[in-house]
């Protein structure tokens, strides 16, 4: 089924309620480590922003399939990476749907005292697996209501804090700023403010998970608008905290940081709209953890890390066995951890600061291994570095003035690696349990026959794969590093080498020669080459998926240049491995 694509806001709305909810508390717990400095911190989170602007833009512009940091290093660096940092994408989207409904739930359970938090987390988890499942088109609708309800809010908390400015100056400012500084210096107190004021940017890498879903230079749109959004609304509701409260008000207001600004400046009213804001637009980053996941899992799924089992759709275009797997999941932490919000926010914290670190090193590895690929925008590599330090700045901080977030991360991080590496290896595994089951008892002979059979079925089906690499009538240097490649990371002894070419040429003998050597170089690979007539184009790659059955995410190419006809992504998926 075609599926629809989404618009510039509707695109913005999904990923922007996740990024713009942060400022119902980033700006209370920057005050926290920064005090009246937290708003020139929540500035240069802003600035490191607009860098990640262009990293962003130039590395989903240059490959513009879902999975983010993962499909980048997919196609830069080896499948292992890839998986390493597609696991800390998962476990940052995890703990987001987990912590925006049991926080928005908390904001609910202030308006109505009634409801059970546990409970009602549970079941907006659960309207949101059906809200997603139904599609993503309809998923927009609800995202776009709820964002610019969200900005209308904000921008009205921000009027009234100006008429309490104006009805009453600037004293509480004055007072603010004649407070001893946070941890003795100003500098202490940007770095510290710095890393925790990065959450605030948590959900820019929401929109690269699904790209794919966006129509045609959309994607760079929805970078922009959601910086703007952040830079605004971020630094200008910390400045306004310090200019209408004391400081030492922000500690026990952190939970509830707006609602409090809002009786401070227009009364109960206020916050009680502020309150129900924040119901709807945390719940709104539950919605784009659904989307964002799906498009990773799919992209992943694709790539046989996991079980092809999830690719299942229904009549809507929903891989709806991703997300019942992903909601299954966030309902096991939210029992593991009972609600409790802080081991959450710790594998959040350092989950989703790795992946934009990822994100920066895969800029890098493909300015360096794909230097040829035609891009809309480069970042220059200046940037790319300086936006990288200040991620490693934000990490370090967040460790160090919580040491227990480390360990609480690791709890999570290392069983879910574990999970991922086995599926990488599971024809080494599968091999081990072969062997191991020969050498069982004869009492269980049958038993291990049996197992035997059907190990050697799954790996054989495994196997059996066939791979493509398409050649511009390569050396042989170049396809023995494409064999080096699909060996140590795809799991085939399959291997088919084509080249197309006009008007009835023919590789020379040398090359068949050469090919002849590398082919005895791999015996345990079958290895052919096919020379087909034609042109190299979209139309080629879908006949020739369709002909011999083989997605086209299991076809390679090197890096096309800037006089190659068409872009990457109009090739359906195929991956760069050169």
């Amino acid at each position: 089924m075609h599926q629809k694509k989404l618009g510039e806001w509707s695109a913005t709305a999904i990923c922007g309620n996740d990024i713009t909810s942060s400022c119902l508390y980033v700006s209370a717990l920057t005050i926290v480590a920064a005090g009246q400095y937290a708003w020139l911190a929540l500035l240069f989170v802003a600035a490191i922003l607009f860098l990640f602007r262009k990293i962003y833009g130039e590395v989903v512009g240059s490959l513009p399939l879902n999975g983010g940091a993962y499909n980048v290093l997919l196609n830069s660096s080896t499948k292992s990476n890839a998986a390493l940092a597609a696991c800390l994408t998962i476990l940052s989207y995890m703990a987001t749907a987990v912590i925006s409904a049991s926080t928005a739930m908390h904001y609910l359970h202030e308006i109505i005292p009634a409801i059970n938090i546990s409970y009602a987390t549970f079941g907006l988890l659960l309207f949101f697996l059906g809200l997603t499942i139904l599609g993503i088109t309809e998923s927009s609708i609800v995202a776009l209501i709820i964002f610019f309800f969200h900005l209308g809010v904000m921008l009205l908390l921000i009027v009234f804090c100006g008429i309490f400015i104006a009805n009453n100056g600037f004293s509480i400012l004055y007072d603010n700023f004649s407070l001893p500084v946070k941890g003795g210096s100003i500098a202490t107190a940007l770095f510290f403010g710095f890393a925790a004021a990065m959450l605030g940017i948590s959900g820019f890498e929401s929109s690269a998970n699904f790209v794919e879903e966006q129509k045609h230079g959309v994607f760079p749109k929805t970078l922009r608008n959601m910086w703007i959004a952040v830079s605004v609304l971020n630094p200008l509701i910390a400045f306004l905290a310090i200019c209408i409260m004391p400081m030492s008000a922000v500690d026990s207001k952190v939970d509830f940081f707006l609602s409090f600004m809002g009786t401070l400046t227009g009364g109960k009213w206020l916050a009680l709209i502020i309150s129900i804001n924040a119901v709807t637009v945390l719940s709104g980053a539950v919605l784009t953890s659904f989307v964002g996941v799906n498009g990773l899992i799919k992209r992943m799924t694709l790539d046989r890390i996991l079980p092809q089992f999830f690719l299942k759709e229904n009549k809507r275009g929903s891989t709806y066995r991703i997300l019942t797997m992903f909601f299954v999941l966030c309902v096991s932490i939210l029992v593991v951890t009972k609600g409790a919000i802080l081991p959450l926010a710790a594998v959040y914290t350092i989950s989703f600061l790795t992946v934009m670190a990822f994100f920066a090193i895969g800029n890098l590895l493909l300015k360096i291994r794909r230097a040829r690929l035609p891009r809309p925008e480069t970042a220059p590599t200046a940037f790319v570095v300086l936006a990288l330090f200040g991620v490693i700045i934000a990490l370090y901080g967040n460790i160090k003035a919580n040491p227990a977030y480390l360990v609480t991360f690791l709890q999570y991080f290392i069983p879910a690696m574990l999970i991922i590496s086995a599926m990488l290896s599971r024809n080494d595994i599968m091999l081990i349990m072969v062997k191991t089951l020969k050498s069982i008892t004869k009492n269980f002979r049958k038993v291990g026959i049996i197992s035997r059979k059907i190990l050697h079925k799954s790996m054989h089906s495994l196997r059996n794969q066939d791979f493509v690499f398409f050649s511009k009538g390569d050396d042989i240097a170049t396809l023995n590093k494409v064999m080096i490649y699909i060996s140590q990371n795809e799991v085939t002894n399959k291997v088919k080498i084509v080249t197309i070419m006009k008007n009835h040429q023919k590789p020379t003998d040398q090359f068949m020669s050469d090919f002849d050597t590398l082919d005895r170089a791999y015996p345990d690979m079958d290895m052919e080459f096919i020379v087909l007539e034609g042109n190299f184009d979209p139309d080629m790659v879908e006949k020739l998926s369709l002909e011999w059955n083989i997605p086209k995410n299991f076809m390679f190419i090197s890096s096309p240049g800037e006089k190659f006809s068409y872009r990457v992504e109009e090739l359906g998926g195929i991956r760069l491995i050169l």
